[in-house]
């Protein structure tokens, strides 16, 4: 026991000048890891934009947009069912700095495979790498977090990558529908390449607080893989939550690509509105992650989980039907705007609730169970949206999220009150 309070203490105990009078920019590491994944983020929406172009562009087809992007986060699911125990068995700095590695080769492909002519398959087999590739990353990314700032600021912290990370998708989109439309979508998969590498450049200069050694190498992969499930089982709120998000996460997933499918079909624009709505949207980020940490000190995590939830609901039931380039844009801004204050503070919780060591296994559970049915329904919703209408498939999937944000009333959620 006192072996596990020790182990407790240092899981929280803040780096050399890390207290709450220092700005988090001008603490070195975290400032060095900030800009690192602002500009990995800002490469990221080149693809975000290109790869579904790249498809639309070749088969004309949202359909197929859809299967692309659910093979890519069938991809994920798999690996997230042991990202987080290689998470806790490796040393993550290494880890996050190989990723983007690997991602800087498996995205820099398609741009040269191009220059010879469109070839659709391999947007098949590469995106699923780079999106396992991602989730690994994605978990390391969440642990890391927590070894840069103390635990009173996590939310903050996470505020503030979210915030940055969508600054950087204001531009990015811009920029992606400027290069697609001049140059054509594969080139802006180039950047995004190249961003990855840049990334790991920075990556390799930042230091984490060391954590403290433990057992999990030398325990079996399903035991691991059962830790991580006891503990999101036996956490009321944290079990609450990750049901509430399969179904939020099922409905969320398709949006990108029916906003794309909406200007560029049924509202008739080209490539660079499309860059121009999205980093409009992403403006919706940038606010909700700044607002989110006085927001949640002030009306509790319960509250504003289903609140943003509801927004996100409220928005996504009215896109299909607005008309207007401008209209598009504000509701896709609302919607991003209640993802992200709903993502920072499910993100804060977990890393404020969960013992050091277990953290990767937490968050690799965590993601997998609750975005298992993601790519499920964005190859549902895009299938829908090609048959029956953007409109109305987009008011359906809108009211289900609002009906999600009031199950949440019900839940163990309610009582995450004011902290």
């Amino acid at each position: 026991m006192a072996n596990e309070a020790q182990r407790d203490g240092e899981a929280v105990k803040p780096l050399a000048g890390d207290v709450r009078s220092v700005p988090l920019w001008r603490q070195r590491y975290f400032a060095v890891f900030w800009a690192a994944q602002t500009l990995s983020v800002l490469g990221d929406s080149f693809a975000l934009i290109a790869l579904p172009l790249l498809v639309l562009e070749t088969t004309g087809s949202v359909a197929r947009m859809g299967l692309l992007t659910g093979v890519g986060g069938a991809a994920a699911v798999v690996a997230g069912v042991f990202a987080g125990v290689v998470v806790d068995r490796v040393d993550r700095r290494r880890l996050l700095i190989g990723c983007d590695l690997v991602r800087m080769g498996l995205y820099g492909v398609i741009p040269l495979v191009w220059l010879a002519g469109p070839q659709v398959w391999l947007l098949y087999a590469v995106l699923p790498l780079c999106e396992a590739v991602g989730m690994l990353f994605a978990v390391g990314y969440v642990t890391v977090v927590r070894s840069l700032v103390t635990t009173a600021r996590l939310t903050e912290a996470n505020g503030r990558l979210n915030a940055t990370a969508a600054a950087a998708g204001v531009l990015g989109p811009v920029c992606a529908g400027v290069v697609a439309a001049w140059t054509g979508p594969a080139a802006a998969v180039g950047v995004d390449a190249a961003s990855f590498g840049v990334s790991a450049l920075c990556t390799w200069f930042v230091r984490f607080r060391s954590r403290p050694a433990e057992g999990a190498g030398r325990t079996a992969l399903w035991r691991d893989l059962r830790t991580g499930v006891a503990f999101l089982r036996g956490h009321s709120v944290l079990r609450a939550l990750t049901v509430l998000l399969f179904g939020f996460s099922f409905l969320a997933l398709g949006l990108n690509d029916l906003v794309i499918y909406h200007l560029k079909h049924d509202l008739g624009h080209d490539d660079g509105t499309v860059g121009t709505v999205m980093a409009v949207g992403a403006l919706g980020t940038v606010t909700g992650a700044l607002l989110v940490a006085r927001v949640r000190r002030r009306l509790g995590f319960g509250a504003v989980w289903a609140g943003s939830v509801a927004v996100c609901g409220l928005a996504f039931a009215e896109i299909g039907w607005a008309r207007g380039v401008p209209a598009v844009a504000v509701l896709c801004a609302l919607f991003l705007a209640g993802g992200a204050m709903a993502g920072t503070c499910s993100m804060s919780l977990r890393q404020e609730v969960t013992p050091e060591h277990l953290l990767g296994r937490v968050t690799s559970v965590f993601w997998t169970l609750h975005y298992a049915a993601a790519p499920v329904g964005a190859a549902v919703l895009t299938w829908a949206a090609e048959r029956q209408g953007t409109a109305p498939v987009a008011l359906a999937a809108g009211a289900c999220c609002v009906l999600i944000a009031t199950a949440a009333l019900f839940t163990p959620l309610r009582r995450s009150g004011r902290e």
